[in-house]
């Protein structure tokens, strides 16, 4: 692993990888738009050393700076595609992840939630914007694969508040849905929480899950760890019930007093989270509230 004067160019390939599957940018365009070979952007894309000047050139076609592509300071994404690749290369490292996405962790979501995800997607989007749809979820599932091949370990809050809104309007890509859908998607939402109150009854090794009834921060993020090295990403994106997969700034950082906050955040909402026979008890009865509600009102 090439590292010089702090700069992990096995790093700097990921970037340059993600950055460039953001953009849609094929390696074959790309390096034909910079110049060299189809095997010198491979190179460069594994790691290994390449000029200044051809790293300046990459960040100019990607249109991103040069010190994101470096890792010096914060790494800025306006891209979701490039945001979850990035993800998945840092998770892919991770010992540990502590992560509050809402309403729930994509990484402990079932095989089902993918497939009606793909259906949320290309609700919310534009025709033209599909092809980025699919690509998305190749990356999702992967991160998914991945961390149930590793079992990195898990602690996982989750907002009581977005999990009765999940279950009051299911999932769903845009209003106006016919009644059917609606109802399967909220069917959708009623099985995956279930899933959840089975991680808190009988945990799966390494997986820790909490219910917090605290306000969750109104941006998702999480933080890896790989031996002593922490990584906070923070999130603008959004799966799930209403997705934005289109626009917003995430960022990553590894600088201690960023992760050090994001830290303390997790802790005050981990130590004032229900857990265990608690949590699910709680979920039940979100449950039962929320059965109670849509038989009240069967046509909202």
């Amino acid at each position: 692993m090439a590292d010089i004067g702090g700069i992990n160019f096995e790093d700097v390939g990921a970037r340059l990888r993600a950055h460039r599957i953001g953009r849609g940018i094929s390696p074959e365009e790309l390096a034909q738009r910079i110049g060299i070979s189809r095997a010198a952007l491979y190179r460069a894309e594994k790691g290994e050393i390449i000029k200044i000047e051809t790293l300046a050139s990459i960040s100019r076609e990607l249109r991103v700076s040069l010190p994101t592509l470096l890792g010096v300071g914060v790494e800025y994404i306006s891209n979701a595609l490039a945001f979850f690749e990035r993800m998945r290369q840092v998770e892919e490292q991770a010992d540990q992840i502590i992560g509050l996405f809402s309403p729930i962790s994509y990484l402990v979501t079932t095989q089902y939630y993918d497939e009606i995800l793909q259906d949320v997607f290309l609700e919310s989007l534009h025709t033209d914007q599909q092809a980025d749809a699919n690509r998305l979820l190749k990356i999702l599932s992967k991160r998914k694969q991945e961390f149930a091949r590793r079992r990195p370990l898990l602690a996982s809050v989750i907002s009581s508040i977005d999990i009765e809104s999940f279950l009051r309007d299911g999932l769903e890509g845009r209003h106006g849905l016919p009644f059917a859908v609606r109802a399967a998607r909220r069917r959708a939402a009623v099985d995956e929480v279930r899933h959840i109150i089975g991680l808190l009854r009988a945990p799966d090794i390494g997986i820790q899950l909490g219910v917090s009834p605290e306000p969750f921060p109104s941006t998702s993020f999480q933080i890896t760890r790989a031996g002593d090295q922490s990584t906070l990403t923070v999130s603008p994106f959004r799966l799930g019930h209403n997705p934005n997969i289109s626009v917003g700034v995430g960022f990553i950082t590894s600088a201690p007093e960023a992760v050090e906050l994001h830290d303390s955040i997790a802790r005050v909402l981990w130590e004032g989270s229900l857990r265990g026979q608690a949590a699910a008890d709680h979920l039940e009865n979100l449950i039962a509230q929320a059965k109670e509600q849509e038989s009240n009102h069967p046509h909202d």
